[in-house]
């Protein structure tokens, strides 16, 4: 038994009409190349689908273009004219928007004000002050971003700079030795290292003995005493 005709109409269904789609496409493209083969002939299938994708098949031997310049002559139509008409036209709008814009820049430099009158040249110079202002403000604000930055950097080598000198200074005092004093009598200082150091001072003082002493033996002037 055959399958029963089924009524041409739209698929409601969006899943069924997707399936549908792609199992007739792929018969029709399979015709297409049965046709190339079996018939030697030139085939050209284009098919877009209701999501937007774009299918197509052309035969080996030929190419989309050489097919519909061939539909052209054949015809009687151009199919480009169209859309070179459209591309011209938009053409046209772009070199008049940069034409406007060239006129613009030079006005903004003083030149082309022949033809503007006082509430053109009025507006003119409004828009120049409000474009003064906002470069102004944006130098500004580069200036004190600069500012603040190295006022930063300023700061950072400050304390790296006095972290340096305590650090020097602490070093500097862990190598210090004991100085000498010569204000007045000559003092020095002794350390032994035997267990605990001790220190003993030793004063050289003048002699203020009687004369008949003076046999005595003496170190020059000055006597040896332990304070």
């Amino acid at each position: 038994m055959g399958r029963g005709k089924i009524e041409i109409k739209r698929i409601e269904n969006s899943t069924n009409r997707q399936v549908t789609y792609s199992k007739r496409r792929a018969g029709i493209v399979k015709k297409a190349k049965e046709l190339t083969v079996l018939c030697d002939a030139e085939v050209s299938l284009l098919m877009v689908s209701s999501t937007g994708k774009i299918h197509e098949y052309i035969s080996p031997s030929c190419t989309h273009k050489n097919l519909y310049d061939r539909y052209q002559q054949a015809s009687g139509t151009d199919l480009w004219q169209p859309h070179y008409e459209k591309m011209q036209e938009h053409l046209q709008k772009l070199k008049d928007i940069n034409n406007k814009l060239r006129k613009e820049i030079r006005q903004r430099h003083g030149e082309d004000l022949d033809d503007l009158g006082f509430q053109q040249l009025r507006g003119l110079e409004q828009n120049m002050e409000k474009s003064v202002e906002c470069v102004r403000n944006r130098k500004f604000h580069v200036i004190t971003t600069q500012t603040d930055t190295f006022k930063k950097k300023v700061k950072n080598h400050e304390e790296t700079h006095n972290s340096l000198i305590r650090e020097f200074e602490e070093r500097d005092a862990d190598f210090r030795f004991p100085s000498l004093d010569f204000e007045g009598d000559y003092q020095s200082t002794i350390g032994f290292a035997n267990g605990n150091p001790q220190i003993f001072a030793f004063r050289l003082q003048p002699k203020l003995q009687s004369a008949d002493l003076q046999d005595e033996e003496t170190y020059g002037s000055y006597g040896l005493s332990l304070s």
